[in-house]
């Protein structure tokens, strides 16, 4: 399962995994974007580090990251960078992030990387070989029934009608008899642990493209299903995600679409 982008992009996140680890161990002051969106010196360090050894290899390749790079996203060799997810974890003290990193050719995913570098766990997927963990191929979880169901979900910034709307979505799913819902406030691992049958789905009403792309990738290529919450097939921009074990997918969609907030 390689590939020179599969490569780079491994090298690219374990050196971004370097930094963010570094910072976790020794500490690292917070800066607030809002005072519930936290950044630090680990996203910008971290970003350098993962842009410096992709341009090495492909100085020519566009990059769309988080923080630092915003190139565009039509462009034929696409790299899309979240040096950090889970930044509200990192700075409270609590080793649940990662560094997620996405190659994108001529408008779709080819290969992804999500690596934990506290866990030093690996979830890595190329388009058409699979998904693996730690090494290990994986497969999505086979529950039929939202009975069976244990889901994720993600809030996002927005503590208005976005949180409102997702609260009710979870609302409604309890009351279709799922086991439960867990939020752990990193997407890119959420949807890995969908690709893994942790959970059996993951929906989130807003996500960037750095927060998503190497981990549906992830989802898709362990036999699951990703798209947005009504439905479509997600672009590279902000946009609301579900992920399930493709078993659950309809009946998730049709309990959580008339939640989700129209714009």
């Amino acid at each position: 399962m390689t590939a020179p982008e599969l490569i780079v992009a491994q090298r690219a996140a374990r050196a971004g995994g370097d930094v963010v680890a570094r910072y976790f161990r020794d500490g690292v002051a917070m800066r607030g974007k809002q005072s519930f969106e936290l950044v630090s010196d680990a996203d910008l360090e971290a970003e350098r580090a993962i842009v410096d050894r992709i341009r090495a290899e492909f100085p020519g390749h566009a990059v769309l990251g988080e923080e630092l790079h915003r190139d565009a996203v039509d462009a034929e060799h696409l790299w899309i960078v979240d040096p950090l997810d889970g930044t509200n974890n990192f700075g409270h003290r609590i080793p649940q992030f990662a560094v997620s990193i996405a190659y994108v050719r001529n408008g779709r995913a080819e290969c992804g990387v999500v690596y934990q570098p506290v866990t030093d766990e690996w979830f890595i997927a190329r388009r058409g070989c699979g998904a693996f963990h730690n090494g290990q191929a994986v497969q999505v979880s086979t529950a039929s029934r939202l009975d069976q169901a244990l889901l994720g979900v993600g809030f996002y910034y927005d503590r208005g009608a976005m949180m409102e709307a997702t609260l009710a979505a979870i609302g409604d799913l309890f009351r279709r008899q799922i086991h439960g819902i867990r939020r752990f406030g990193a997407a890119s691992l959420d949807l890995c642990w969908v690709g893994l049958g942790r959970f059996d789905g993951f929906f989130e009403f807003e996500l960037a493209p750095w927060d998503f792309a190497a981990g549906r990738l992830f989802v898709e290529e362990a036999g699951g299903i990703v798209t947005t919450c009504d439905g479509q097939d997600p672009p590279w921009a902000k946009s609301s995600i579900l992920a399930t074990n493709g078993h659950l997918h309809a009946e998730i969609l049709e309990t959580i679409r008339p939640k989700m907030p129209r714009r």
